[in-house]
């Protein structure tokens, strides 16, 4: 049963770590690679959530430069996912950008048409950014080359929430995540509940948001 909106303080834009998904698949008997393609409906159970609770924004790690040099298998798999996630994405309301190095073979084909612009799907209820293929020497390098960085579309972040107990940004858009609060979830992202998002809301509440002041 969804829970009706309670805070006081809801972020404007949260950050989304989807960390776990090869330990959760190792801990199922599976295959690494498996536990991608497990991350991808709990991704559209907490748009639902964001979307109840007035969040304007989120950002979804997808994967990193870094990440391609994981077996092969296990990058054909978070691929897919990504470019599952966002062909289910384009049946709902949200307003999608997809940022990341579309100059390496590594970022998926499909996904070039909502590379480094926003689209709109629906009603556009939410701004939705999608990670892939990211690499932030990348992102800060194109202040160089081109005055600003790659991802200058993407607003400033209030709160990260990172899944599978790591506590690191592991390269997280380091400019939006500088006055970010960070909450850990232990569980592994595939094992998502609404119960992770309204814990973290929870603990939002309390966080003293001075930036610098």
């Amino acid at each position: 049963m969804a829970r009706e909106q309670s805070y006081t303080r809801v972020p404007k834009h949260v950050g989304i770590i989807p960390d776990g998904n090869r330990r959760w698949a190792e801990g199922h008997g599976l295959q690494k690679s498996e536990g991608y393609a497990h991350g991808v409906p709990p991704g559209f159970a907490l748009y639902e959530a964001l979307l109840e609770q007035g969040v304007a924004e989120a950002t979804f790690y997808g994967f990193t430069k870094d990440n391609n040099k994981r077996a092969p298998d296990q990058r054909a798999a978070f691929t897919q996912a990504c470019v599952d996630a966002v062909e289910l994405l384009a049946g709902r309301d949200a307003n999608l950008l997809v940022v990341g190095n579309t100059e390496s073979p590594a970022f998926p084909a499909a996904l070039l048409p909502y590379a480094n612009r926003r689209v709109r799907f629906g009603d556009g209820r939410i701004n939705l950014n999608f990670l892939v293929n990211y690499d932030w020497t990348w992102d800060l390098r194109k202040l160089h080359t081109d005055g600003e960085i790659a991802s200058r579309d993407i607003s400033r972040i209030d709160l990260i929430i990172r899944w599978g107990g790591r506590r690191r940004l592991s390269g997280f858009l380091p400019v939006q995540s500088v006055y970010a609060d960070f909450y850990i979830v232990e569980d592994y992202w595939p094992d998502f509940c609404l119960s992770h998002l309204h814990e973290a809301l929870d603990w939002y509440q309390s966080c003293d948001v001075t930036l610098g002041g």
